[in-house]
C-alpha cells in the first residue's frame, strides 16, 4: 500500500464534488429513506454547491490516494463554530471520508493525522466534528483519536430531522 495525502486545488473541485456525493451516498443510503436521501443530495449536496466549496476561503480540502487511486477525503473548515466552545482558536473536520473498497486500509487514520497536522500548523488549540449519534462506527473512531462529546444539534436530512453528537479534541 502506497498511501499519500495531498491539499486539494480549484482544478480538483469536480474530483471533490464526484467524491463528496458517492461517499456520502454510500455511508448512510443503507440507514435513511430514498426520498430523503435523494432530497438531501439534490437540494443541499449538489455538484455545483460542492464545486462551490472548493477554494473558498476558510475550506481546506485534503484528498487520500491509495497507490495512485482516489481512496477518500476530507474537509477542514474554519469559522463557523458552537458557541459552547467559547472563545478557542478552533477548526471544524466538516467531512471526513473513504471511498467504500478503501475502509479498512488506513485511510481514516491517515486523513485524521493530516486533520491534526494541519490544524495544529495553522495554530488551532482545538479541533471539533459533527457526527450523526446512529453512526457508531464513526464515534467510535473518534473516540480513540482522543476526541468527546461536549453537545448535540440537529441536521435536517431531507424531512428527516436527526441528531448530531458535536465531539472536540484539544490540540
Amino acid at each position: 500500500m502506497n498511501l499519500t495525502i495531498r491539499e486539494a486545488t480549484k482544478d480538483d473541485a469536480m474530483l471533490i464534488a464526484d467524491l463528496s456525493q458517492q461517499t456520502f451516498y454510500d455511508t448512510f443510503a443503507a440507514d435513511n429513506k430514498k426520498e430523503d436521501m435523494d432530497m438531501f443530495l439534490n437540494k443541499q449536496f449538489t455538484k455545483g454547491r460542492l464545486v462551490l466549496e472548493v477554494g473558498a476561503p476558510g475550506n481546506i480540502f485534503l484528498l487520500a490516494y491509495n497507490n495512485g487511486e482516489v481512496a477518500g477525503y476530507a474537509k477542514l473548515r474554519e469559522g463557523k463554530q458552537p458557541k459552547s466552545l467559547g472563545t478557542k482558536n478552533a477548526m471544524e473536520i466538516a467531512r471526513l471520508y473513504a471511498v467504500t473498497a478503501m475502509i479498512g486500509k488506513g485511510i481514516g487514520r491517515a486523513l485524521m493525522q493530516a486533520c491534526i497536522d494541519k490544524a495544529r500548523a495553522m495554530g488551532k488549540e482545538m479541533i471539533w466534528l459533527g457526527v450523526w449519534e446512529r453512526n457508531q462506527r464513526a464515534i467510535d473512531f473518534y473516540h480513540k483519536w482522543g476526541f468527546e462529546k461536549f453537545t448535540e444539534w440537529d441536521f435536517l436530512l431531507g424531512r428527516d430531522l436527526q441528531r448530531d453528537w458535536l465531539m472536540k479534541k484539544s490540540l
